[in-house]
């Protein structure tokens, strides 16, 4: 039986889909019944008489021809050729197996013969089949009997006599509940799907399904609300009689409601219809206005040519008159004939200026006319654009914004958006984005479509500002475009690295975090045990970490954030060949400045402070950004202390030997100075009293793409 249903597929006719029915086969090896040769035959002599008209081709409902086949018939109808089967000629048959054109022969059908091994097959699949359909005895010996009656206990079945051999009277066997044949056999008690070897005899009303006692003492039933099975039967049993006497009772109200649904059902039908009408006007009246501009393009183009062509003829019939014996020059020979003096002058001076205006026209020679036609070229690339989008707009259908504060721009681009009203009115979301270039006049949007609300994008370039816009779908009606949101990707690539643990840390006074990704500065007992030995007028030492990795050449970009909170920081670039003395620097334990023994206050020791740091640094602290004093930076104080933002960006370029400091959020530029790339650099940063440092964390390919929840 399983080798007869796994052979199902090998006997099934390409044509009719049904099981073959006096199988043939045909000259290329495939089988097809007896019936559908026939039908297809007539159904493409029908074709070749009313020139192939869908209507003649689908003669016979039994047959189902393909639109590869369609075009067979067509292809056979052209090439002339006769497929009448009852003609000795020779017959075209378009096998529905291997999509060929088979040539029968000139006796057609009678040419081919009958697959009785086949025939055979399907006769014992059909008996197969009917006999699956009957519930045969469980306990005959070969071949088996159809059962009678099915025992509940036994979970079998039996025909008459072996359920009187199994079943003897007087036995307890004779006690068994039988039924009529089936292969239904339920339990007669049930048992728990936890506890096997538990009857079920309470019913949990928390999770609504029954429990075994095991279940409720000491299972994930324990604290659950449990009540006796009679209990809940009857309690149940009451709710859906009373459930099934409400329906019943409100029949009309249901029939009316199945009224309501069919006038509903003829209303939608209208209405698709009148939606229907209204699109093809719609598209009607596009067609109209494209033909008019067609013609008036094409007429433009006509006219223009005729003027050319008009002009280049002249021209011609004038260069034809400079030739021997031909027009002017044939003209100019014969008054070079005339013998009289007087005669001659008369005629020769306006000739002569003719020859003169000939004879420059032939050194410069210009057509007339140009003979391409660039004005003439029709750019329809917007409209391109603006027909590619046209699809249904519903005012129903929400519009999405974009979230400018959870869309980020780093080593890959985040683009989140929402709707106003929080609900997932669409089905799927289409985003769209455009590199702003000044030197483009067409804008060529780029599309993916995006199931959540939110979307990564890898293929954006560096230092490229980008717009964005997002529309939602649900079906074929969509919304507006949203606003469109411009961002700026980082000015270089992004450079990843970790805080180092083991270069000149101060685990004292600093603490990092498991993953290396944040440090933190406490102002605890270990800040006041150092300052203790300090006198009035000085300051405590800078905490300084470093990057794990050194950047040797190229442009980097690395980005982080500042708590809000912190005191001090120092964020910037070190060279490898400074390290240790950045973890040595003495100016950092005290300033002259303020020293008691210096007795004025002029700042320049500070100047010679700022030019001794063994690395480039710029402060932070106090939700403050200070640009360094400068002779470039403004002289105004005030105008040197900017408000920190929330994401810091560093951008170093060591083959220019520049490094800039950035509001990562904009991607614009705050401050930018020289620096020696000598050799490796590495991030450096310095903190002071309570303050926080946490590295951007890198936008991975399905970062928040499965989690807008979140």
């Amino acid at each position: 039986k399983v080798a007869i249903k796994g052979i199902e597929r090998e006997l099934i006719c390409p044509a009719c889909k049904e099981l073959f029915t006096h199988p043939l086969i045909l000259p290329c090896q495939h089988n097809i019944c007896h019936k559908c040769v026939k039908e297809i035959l007539f159904a493409f002599e029908d074709s070749f008489a009313d020139g192939g008209s869908e209507s003649s081709n689908q003669s016979s409902p039994r047959i189902r021809i393909s639109a590869s086949s369609m075009d067979r018939i067509d292809r056979i109808n052209r090439s002339g050729i006769k497929r009448n089967s009852l003609t000795p000629r020779s017959t075209l048959f378009p096998c529905p197996s291997c999509q060929r054109d088979i040539d029968l022969g000139e006796r057609g059908i009678n040419g081919l013969f009958r697959n009785f091994t086949l025939e055979t097959i399907v006769e014992r699949y059909r008996q197969a089949a009917r006999a699956a359909i009957a519930i045969m005895c469980d306990f005959c010996k070969p071949p088996p009997q159809e059962s009678t009656k099915s025992c509940m206990d036994c979970s079998a079945s039996y025909c008459n006599e072996c359920f009187k051999i199994h079943h003897p009277w007087g036995t307890v066997k004779a006690q068994h509940e039988y039924v009529g044949p089936t292969t239904n056999f339920r339990p007669k008690i049930l048992m728990c799907p936890e506890h096997e070897m538990e009857r079920v005899n309470m019913y949990c009303e928390i999770c609504r399904r029954p429990v075994c006692h095991l279940c409720k003492l000491g299972g994930g039933h324990a604290n659950h609300r449990v009540t006796t099975m009679s209990t809940a039967y009857k309690t149940l049993k009451e709710k859906l009689s009373k459930d099934i006497e409400y329906l019943i009772s409100k029949e009309s109200q249901v029939k009316a409601h199945i009224t309501q649904l069919d006038l509903m059902l003829k209303e939608t039908e209208c209405n698709s219809e009148r939606a229907k009408q209204e699109a093809s006007q719609s598209f009607e009246k596009l067609y109209h206005v494209l033909e008019e501009k067609k013609s008036a393009a094409l007429r433009a183009i006509e006219t223009s040519k005729n003027i050319r062509m008009e002009k280049l003829q002249t021209q011609v019939e004038e260069y034809q008159g400079l030739l021997e014996n031909n027009g002017l020059v044939g003209y100019a020979q014969e008054v070079l004939k005339e013998t009289d003096p007087s005669c001659f002058v008369q005629t020769a001076k306006q000739l002569h200026v003719r020859i003169q205006k000939a004879t420059e026209s032939l050194r410069s020679f210009r057509p007339a006319a140009e003979t391409t036609f660039e004005g003439f070229v029709v750019d329809t690339a917007k409209q391109e654009d603006i027909l590619g989008d046209l699809s249904f707009h519903s005012n129903g259908l929400e519009i999405p914004e974009i979230n400018e504060e959870q869309s980020r721009m780093y080593n890959k681009a985040l683009i989140s958006w929402e709707c106003p009203g929080k609900t997932d009115s669409a089905d799927i979301y289409v985003l769209e984005y455009h590199k702003l270039n000044k030197e483009e006049e067409s804008v060529t949007w780029q599309k993916t479509e995006v199931c959540g609300k939110s979307k990564v994008l890898s293929d954006l370039d560096d230092d490229s500002s980008y717009a964005f816009r997002v529309r939602g779908y649900k079906g074929s009606i969509c919304s507006p475009w949203s606003r469109e949101v411009i961002m700026r990707t980082p000015p270089a690539p992004v450079f990843s690295f970790l805080f180092d643990e083991k270069c000149g840390y101060n685990n004292e006074h600093l603490q990092l975090n498991p993953r290396r990704t944040s440090v933190e500065s406490r102002a605890g007992f270990p800040l006041l045990l150092g300052s203790e030995r300090l006198q009035v007028g000085c300051y405590t030492t800078l905490d300084y970490i470093i990057g794990d990795t050194g950047i040797a050449k190229g442009k980097h970009f690395w980005a982080f954030s500042v708590e809000a909170y912190s005191y001090l920081v120092k964020v910037g670039v070190v060279p490898s060949n400074k390290i240790q003395k950045l973890f040595h620097n003495t100016h950092d334990v005290t300033s002259p400045r303020y020293e008691q023994d210096s007795g004025h206050d002029s700042g320049s020791e500070d100047a010679f402070f700022d030019s001794s740091q063994p690395c480039t640094l710029v402060t932070l602290g106090m939700k403050k950004f200070f640009i360094p004093a400068t002779p470039a930076a403004p002289k105004d104080p005030a105008s040197r202390i900017l408000p920190l933002p929330s994401c810091l960006g560093i951008c170093l370029d060591c083959d220019r030997g520049r490094v800039g400091f950035y509001d990562a959020g904009r991607m614009k530029c705050l401050y930018e100075c020289e620096v020696d790339c000598s050799g490796l650099m590495y991030p450096a940063f310095a903190l002071m009293g309570s303050a926080a440092v946490h590295l951007e964390e890198a936008v991975t390919a399905k970062y928040r793409e499965y989690h807008d929840d979140i």
